[in-house]
């Protein structure tokens, strides 16, 4: 097997991540864990070179993690817990420092222990080299930020958001990133701001953030702008604004209807839950109608 033709299975995984741009890991863990098991069957039965072989076993590694992503998406934990492990070990294998730090930082998402999870993240920074791109960079600065967020650790929160900044400032011109990383951008950095100081408690500095954020947000990409929007009403309740957050939930309900993935309603079931204590507020009970039906 040639390095070409693995650089063609490369872009196919390319092609394929973009279905999550519109539709939940229920709809694509399956395409993703066939690509992830189908590079499996290839590196134990064809014939490499040992460059073609590393270049396939990171590839493997990229893999896993987009499945990973999908099984998290879709409510499957333990499938993307295992599913980031493997990418680790092929990462590790492939010697590929910045998809092992990717890999790093999916398993602090799904670590539950906060402090835990602080250390796998910041160990993802750690796995970055000197030739890491920008926006992997960013992105695992970011990761570790949201980390912090969650520990309550607001001083190291913001010291990484604003290396994570930093890196987007500095990103050469024509700097070439991953595919798996290449939507990182301002955008996600205002997102990612937004909820670290909406998990912090600072709807000050949250709600401009994700006001601006939003506004970059098309309404066809359901999923995430209804998340990001959940964090948006979070904020709003922990700033007395009960009409806004009510307001704000309906939207991100309506744009979540009907997504495959469980994650919007998760996020905003504690939402609702504190909306229900305003249930004599007329916007508050359209919403919680809307919510039960």
């Amino acid at each position: 097997m040639t390095n070409s033709y693995v650089d063609g299975l490369r872009r196919r995984t390319a092609r394929l991540r973009r279905l999550d741009e519109i539709l939940g890991g229920g709809d694509t863990y399956r395409v993703y864990l066939g690509e992830y098991q189908a590079t499996k069957s290839l590196l134990r039965d064809a014939t490499f070179t040992p460059s073609s072989r590393r270049k396939l076993v990171a590839l493997l590694a990229e893999q896993a993690q987009q499945a990973g992503w999908a099984a998290f998406d879709g409510g499957r934990q333990a499938d993307a817990e295992s599913l980031y492990d493997g990418s680790k070990t092929a990462a590790l294998e492939a010697e590929d420092s910045d998809l092992h730090g990717n890999a790093l930082a999916f398993l602090a998402y799904q670590t539950p222990d906060p402090q835990m999870a602080v250390e796998i993240a910041a160990s993802s920074c750690e796995a970055l080299s000197a030739g890491s791109p920008s926006g992997v960079r960013a992105l695992l600065h970011e990761r570790l930020a949201w980390a912090c967020a969650v520990a309550g650790q607001a001083s190291r929160t913001e010291r990484a958001l604003n290396a994570a900044q930093a890196e987007l400032e500095e990103r050469p011109a024509g700097e070439p990133q991953p595919d798996w990383a290449a939507w990182v951008d301002e955008t996600e950095l205002n997102i990612m701001t937004g909820r670290c100081w909406t998990e912090l408690r600072r709807p000050l500095r949250a709600v401009p953030v994700l006001i601006r954020a939003l506004d970059q947000y098309e309404d066809h990409h359901a999923r995430d702008k209804a998340l990001y929007l959940s964090w948006l009403a979070d904020s709003y309740l922990a700033a007395g604004e009960v009409e806004e957050a009510a307001a704000v939930t309906g939207r991100a309900l309506n744009l979540a209807s009907g997504v495959a993935s469980v994650r919007p309603r998760q996020r905003l079931a504690p939402v609702l839950r504190e909306l229900h204590q305003y249930r004599n507020v007329g916007a508050v009970q359209n919403v919680l109608q809307a919510a039960g039906a």
